[in-house]
Order: C-alpha cells, then structure tokens, then sequence
C-alpha cells in the first residue's frame, strides 16, 4: 500500500515534529519528505509504504491523533492510501459557489430582485441536504421570473473570488491540470469565471430570458449532483484519464457524489453534512492550500 500525508497548519505551532516522532517511535520508513511554506499556510508531507498483507496499527493511530488534534488546532490533513503509487493530478474540476466565489450567485440575483431572503433560506436548506436540490432549485428560479438581465452585469462585478483561487489556478496551469467548472450557478457567471481563471471549461445552468427578462426557468435541464458526476466521467475519458488522476473541490451537498468519485475529492470549507461524509477536507485555510495534493 502507498500511503501520503499531507499537513496544513498555520506558522505559529507547528504539530509536524510530532507527526515525525510517530513515524520513528512506530519505525515506520519514511520514503519521501516535504516541506512546502507559503504565504498563509506550512504544508508538511509524507509518503511510505507498506506490504498489502502488513496488519499495521500506525495508519488508524496516526489518524486518530490527527483527527485529535484537528479538533483544537488551526490544522488541516490530507491522509491518502491506494495499491498503486499515488498519481499527480491531471484533471481538476470544481463547484463554483462558496468554492471558487465568496457567493451563491442564485442568491445575489434575488436579494437584488427584492426576493433575497425566501431564496437564501431554500438555498441554504438544499446546501446543507435537507431538501430535494432539483426541487429547492426550481422553486428559487421560479421566484426570479421578472428579473431584468441588464442587471447580471453588476452583480457579476461585485462578486469576490474565494482567497487563494488565482494563485491556484496559476499552479495548476503551470502543471498542465486541465481544470473545469461544474456548477449547479449560472452560465453567466460560470463562463467569465472560467475566461478570469484561465481554466479550461465550464459547465452550468443557463438562465431563460425573452426580450432581456427572466422567465424564472433554464435553456435545459439542471445540472445537479448526477450530472455533475457525469461531466467528470465524461471529461475523464475524453482526457484518456485514471480517476486516481482526477480532484474534485466543492462544498455542498450536491457536490458530495462527485467528491466520492474523483481519486482526490476535497470539500473546501464544507458544509457540515459535506464535512462529516466527504472523503477529504480543507477547513481553515485557502485554495491555495490544495497545491501540494497535485
């Protein structure tokens, strides 16, 4: 078995000597050892092995204590185990409210079509999986029929990318990551997103207008959970790709399928039925922070 550790935590107190100590008390062999300082975060990382038919106790202590020390501490871990060496990131896709955008653009329509609170509350009962998202999601659409789409435009320019999401997409295209969007949003926002980013492609929901205004549905059918599992599928096979090779970053429920098909799915700062079933997670700190998983 190939088995990866990665540790975020800030420069203050740092845990790493303590996770080194395990490793020499336990004589586990350490095969690679990384050290990665940033602006905003310390990454450690540690790979080994062990033999497929080893009954090892280090692997559930060390993630015990891990998970120990999480609780109180400014820390984050990414703990990866697979039979075949862990492979670099070829394919990167992401959700892209409250992931790659401090919003939820259906959201910042509707406070500014006067229906902000109704839709806010639905929004956030779907994210946290307490109701049906396709159907959360046509009752938010209907209640923006009427909007005037000569108003996208200001509302696209008061949104704030998430900290960190420039310098990430900057290293992943530098490392040749072919990286996409897959968004239960909006194609207008979806689409420049992409075009700012420099990432490669962009799947959303396209809203219906006659004459400039809203008609409170799509062009086609939602991009939901299943497809957002579909698109990755798609975009994996089109690339010639292993999932081992595919990340997935997103933080609410409806990204959890896809989050649990990629080789490395990430719930960034997730929602909390997001954090307790995703298989990893980035709690404390930026997008950025996911560059020493490629």
């Amino acid at each position: 078995m190939f088995h990866r550790l990665t540790l975020f935590e800030n420069c203050i107190q740092s845990y790493a000597t303590e996770i080194d100590k395990m490793f020499q008390l336990h004589h586990v062999p350490v095969k690679q050892r990384q050290t990665h300082t940033s602006e905003h975060y310390v990454s450690h990382q540690w790979q080994w092995i062990t033999e497929l038919n080893e009954k090892s106790y280090f692997l559930p202590k060390l993630e015990q204590n891990l998970q120990h020390v999480q609780q109180g501490e400014c820390i984050d871990y990414v703990l990866q185990s697979n039979n075949d060496p862990i492979q670099r990131i070829k394919l990167a896709v992401f959700d892209m409210d409250s992931t790659l955008i401090q919003a939820e653009v259906m959201d910042e329509i509707a406070y500014v079509a006067g229906v902000g609170e109704e839709v806010a509350t639905i929004t956030a009962s779907a994210m946290a999986g307490n109701i049906d998202f396709e159907q959360s999601f046509r009752q938010r659409l209907a209640l923006l029929k009427g909007f005037n789409t000569a108003n996208l435009a200001t509302i696209n320019q008061s949104i704030t990318l998430m900290p960190g999401a420039e310098k990430l997409m900057q290293g992943l295209q530098r490392q040749g990551v072919y990286c996409a969007i897959l968004s239960g949003g909006f194609s207008y926002f979806a689409d420049q997103l992409t075009y700012r980013l420099g990432m490669q492609k962009a799947f959303s929901n396209c809203l219906e207008d006659v004459n400039g205004i809203l008609t409170g549905d799509l062009t086609g059918p939602i991009l939901d959970a299943p497809k957002k599992v579909e698109l990755l599928e798609q975009l994996r096979r089109e690339l010639g790709l292993t999932q081992a090779q595919c990340l997935a970053v997103g933080d609410g429920a409806n990204d959890l399928p896809m989050l649990n098909k990629a080789g490395l799915g990430v719930a960034f700062h997730g929602k909390p039925i997001v954090r307790k079933q995703a298989p990893h997670q980035i709690n404390h700190f930026n997008l950025d922070a996911l560059l020493p998983l490629i």
